[in-house]
């Protein structure tokens, strides 16, 4: 079983190396591409590369008794486990909250030989080339990839937040 301190370090070592340009649309669904890139615990220079999809349902303001209710649709116990301590929590974050249901889609993955330095280049590099406004790439902890997964979806709901706000405003719903 999985400890609070391992979950807080799979919180602390996940680091956004690449942003998706655009933010979560207040009145639709939002779609994001993510490729988590990982070392492997017991390899030296073997590194994952996690490619799949997030997807957003259209935010809202909910109450916090709703909080409790986030829904998750493809992660596994150990991301349903950090959602829990994150409810625990909830009490921590600002009076203003969104329930989303989240999706992870389409999720690949394959093993290179490589550093992981050379690998995140790479990674970077191909995304800003084709233009990506909508992608993602994240540096993260093997075991615990659905953590930093969800890592990263609480900061882009964070940096998101807003946005939608002063778009509820100006439409009179909040």
């Amino acid at each position: 079983m999985w400890s609070e301190d391992d979950f807080q370090y799979a919180a602390e070592n996940t680091e956004v190396i690449l942003a998706p340009t655009q933010n979560i649309a207040t009145f639709g669904s939002t779609s994001f591409r993510f490729y988590l890139i990982s070392e492997l615990m017991d390899q030296v220079n073997e590194v994952r590369v996690r490619d799949g999809r997030i997807h957003a349902e259209r935010p809202q303001i909910v109450t916090p008794d709703h909080y409790a209710s986030l829904l998750l649709d493809g992660f596994g116990e150990k991301a349903q486990r950090f959602v829990d301590q994150l409810r625990e929590r909830s009490r921590n974050f600002a009076v203003l909250r969104y329930g989303f249901q989240f999706r992870k889609t389409d999720v690949t993955e394959k093993t290179v030989r490589e550093s992981v330095e050379t690998v995140i280049a790479r990674t970077k590099a191909q995304v800003e080339k084709s233009e990506e406004p909508m992608s993602a790439v994240i540096q993260g902890v093997d075991d615990a990839w659905e953590v930093c997964l969800l890592k990263f979806t609480i900061d882009l709901i964070e940096r998101s937040s807003g946005g939608n706000v002063r778009d509820f405003k100006r439409r009179g719903l909040i």
